[in-house]
């Protein structure tokens, strides 16, 4: 038990709320749309347990590969394979059970999801090599979180369409966004250790315009869904606030100052996710 509690907090197990919310979006409203009713409560809890396996076997991955560099980053140094309270056969160990679980989740939903699950494993596998040849590794990472979204469509329509479609490209960009916010802390170290980021080989003032533009589409991506959808007043004010939230998490980080960045990046994107997933609820419940 004390080694699992390591691995959690390894993981961050906590921050699962960056992507649950829209999972439960892509569940939710994919159903409402074609089926015109809500997805079983069976079908809400698989999605739970094969989003919390991949993102569990995903960050367990990411930090055994990288574990090598997180040693010599100053940052990142006593996280817990670097620093020797997880070794690499116990983080193998988790990273199996985890994809396990999700695969399992997976079959008991549809013959589609489980069919598509060895695609989202091999995005999350590649995700953790892309920053040693590709400064294009934050869009990876946001296919491998545009799958949740994208995975509980799936999952209670057993079908996509391009509404689908477009809510995985909103959340593709959104965690692009945030990602290339992230990632300005590791600039110099980055560049020093020859790994390949947008910061390191655009500049920190260079990739917060990206971001800025990434959340841009991600603002669009919201708005095609409400207008495509054809949802209500309600779904259109969690836009907008999703959008005030954005250009707030924004003004925290400037090129000369970092020191909010772990605001900008956990409190606000974890805020925004669950209040756009309850102004989604509030919108079907009363429309």
């Amino acid at each position: 038990m004390r080694k699992l509690k390591i691995i959690l907090e390894m993981i961050k197990f906590e921050h699962s709320i960056f992507a649950l919310p829209f999972a439960f979006i892509g569940a939710v409203l994919g159903n409402i749309v074609l089926e015109h009713s809500w997805p079983t409560w069976w079908e809400i809890i698989w999605v739970t347990v094969a989003m919390v396996g991949a993102r569990s076997a995903a960050m367990s991955l990411n930090r055994l590969i990288d574990r090598y560099i997180d040693a010599k980053n100053p940052r990142t140094a006593n996280r817990a394979i670097p620093a020797g309270l997880i070794s690499a056969k116990e983080a193998v160990v988790f990273i199996i059970v985890s994809f396990i679980v999700m695969l399992v989740a997976a079959y008991q939903l549809n013959m589609l999801a489980f069919k598509l699950s060895p695609l989202a494993v091999f995005v999350l596998i590649l995700y953790s090599y892309t920053k040693r040849f590709t400064w294009l590794c934050h869009f990876v990472l946001g296919v491998a979180l545009g799958f949740g979204p994208l995975g509980g469509w799936i999952a209670t329509t057993g079908q996509v369409n391009a509404m689908a479609m477009v809510l995985f490209f909103t959340v593709m960009f959104w965690s692009a966004g945030f990602d290339i916010l992230y990632a300005c802390q590791d600039h110099d170290f980055d560049r020093k250790e020859g790994l390949y980021s947008v910061p390191s080989r655009f500049g920190i003032a260079n990739s917060l315009v990206i971001a800025r533009f990434c959340h841009l589409l991600t603002f669009v991506g919201l708005v095609s869904i409400y207008l495509m959808a054809s949802l209500s007043i309600w779904f259109l004010v969690g836009v907008i606030v999703a959008g005030l939230i954005l250009i707030y998490e924004h003004s925290l980080v400037k090129p000369t100052d970092l020191s909010k960045l772990n605001v900008a990046f956990f409190a606000m994107n974890g805020t925004l996710s669950v209040l756009l997933f309850a102004f989604t609820m509030l919108d079907l419940v009363i429309a």
